[in-house]
């Protein structure tokens, strides 16, 4: 494991907590997150904090050469589908020029990089489920494209430098210090809903399949990805759909409250799930929290970080 790291989008909800498990193997960790959706106070205290847009070549560059890094993980992300819908050109900067800025910067330096992707988005509606890696993407929206484009580039500078960067294509990710406001997320807004016993808006009727993974297993699974080439999924190969979570949340509260239904809203997908085996093969990793047990760790600890604020 890298004994010197960079985390892009290291005070966000995966990275922060992929921070941590770099510190706690002995690791030195370094930041960079411009903190638009990311929060200074998710930072362990032990990891260095730089706050710096990854659009930015310039600062980017001055930061990775002086920091030297053994190991660069690529988190940073405009990751909402519906502001990626609206700004599709801001979704572009980040998502594309972002990742180009990354690994144009550490090939050269011979410094692996690990790219978190999407999966449900990327793959579109017409996928066969689980969906492996070898199917051709056809994102719906602007966020799958950016992500689709950005693993291209992620792949080609492997290839063309020898350095062995890794695209991990992520399930539904969730867990602690998931953030309750804006669209994604949904077990997250769905639990702060039951801790204020407001109703929630489950779009698609509650139909909608995801593939939901624990955010502890997205962290071991981007470790062992580090140092290593290939595009990987990284899912649990189950699918649940959203009234099956609300109603499981609803056990770990105690609390029922019948929710609205609404429609999709545009660029959302109607199912997603994801054919973990490569991973499983190549990686070593395998998903180990089942969505009941995951449910209840998240509500548990998702209420003690909304207590202050309610």
């Amino acid at each position: 494991m890298a004994d010197r790291a960079i985390v892009t989008g290291g005070a966000g909800f995966i990275g922060s907590h992929l921070v941590d498990a770099l510190l706690a193997a002995g690791g030195e960790v370094t930041v960079i997150d411009d903190l638009s959706s990311g929060k200074a106070e998710r930072v362990n205290p032990e990891a260095r904090l730089l706050e710096l847009d990854i659009v930015d070549r310039r600062q980017l560059e001055a930061a990775i050469e002086e920091i030297a890094p053994r190991a660069i993980y690529h988190l940073a992300a405009q990751s909402s589908v519906v502001v990626s819908v609206e700004n599709p050109l801001r979704d572009c900067e980040v998502n594309v020029m972002g990742t180009l800025n990354v690994v144009d910067i550490a090939s050269p330096l011979g410094v692996p990089v690990v790219f978190t992707s999407t999966g449900g988005a990327l793959y579109g509606d017409e996928a066969p489920r689980p969906t492996a890696e070898d199917r051709i993407p056809a994102p719906l929206s602007p966020y799958g494209a950016s992500k689709w484009a950005g693993e291209a580039y992620v792949n080609t500078w492997s290839l063309s430098s020898g350095v062995p960067h890794a695209v991990c294509r992520l399930g539904n990710v969730y867990g602690p210090r998931q953030s309750p406001h804006g669209e994604a997320g949904v077990v997250a807004i769905f639990s702060h809903h039951l801790h204020v016993g407001k109703t929630p808006k489950l779009y698609g009727h509650g139909k909608p399949t995801r593939d939901y993974v624990y955010v502890g297993d997205v962290v071991r699974a981007l470790l062992a990805a580090s140092g290593r080439s290939g595009t990987f999924n990284i899912a649990t190969g189950v699918a649940a759909d959203v009234l099956t979570v609300w109603q499981g949340l609803g056990q770990a509260a105690g609390v029922q409250i019948e929710p609205q239904l609404a429609d999709l809203r545009p660029g959302e997908l109607q199912d997603s799930c994801l054919d973990p085996s490569l991973a499983a093969r190549e990686l070593g990793w395998r998903a180990e929290v089942g969505l009941d047990d995951g449910l209840r760790r998240t509500y548990e600890a998702l209420v003690q970080e909304f207590a202050p604020q309610t």
